[in-house]
């Protein structure tokens, strides 16, 4: 099992991630009747594709002798109404001042583009990714 997770009413969650004891709280978001206190479960999908793009070509970078350390990401999640659904996650990734070549940034910017998460979702959510190096 990954994570234990305790509904606790008025539309908030409290995740466990169990080999950890991290905690991750979400809430609905205010347009959904939500306080929008805390990522919502949509908001986390979004940090999820952009932390595993990070990470992934982290792990490449490494094995490149690249450091990575210091890269800024934004994340905008466009919604759709009907149905409700995430329909759009724009990802735009700002690295530090690095020397690199054109091969190695495609390299990298080919592993960010096939990290597990953009994997794993549905061929409808659109994502763009940029890359600013």
């Amino acid at each position: 099992m990954t994570a234990s997770i305790i509904y606790q009413g008025d539309l908030r969650c409290k995740a466990t991630h169990l080999q950890s004891g991290t905690v991750v709280e979400t809430d609905a978001p205010t347009d959904n009747r939500g306080k929008g206190e805390k990522f919502s479960p949509t908001d986390i999908l979004c940090v999820s594709l952009a932390t595993c793009i990070i990470t992934t070509m982290a792990l490449k970078a490494r094995d490149m002798n690249i450091e990575l350390k210091d890269t800024k990401i934004d994340v905008t999640k466009h919604m759709l109404k009907d149905p409700r659904r995430v329909a759009q996650i724009d990802v735009t990734i700002h690295f530090p001042q690095l020397q690199l070549d054109a091969k190695d940034k495609l390299i990298l910017e080919r592993t960010g583009n096939n990290c597990p998460v953009t994997k794993s979702l549905h061929p409808d959510l659109k994502t763009n990714i940029e890359y600013n190096w």
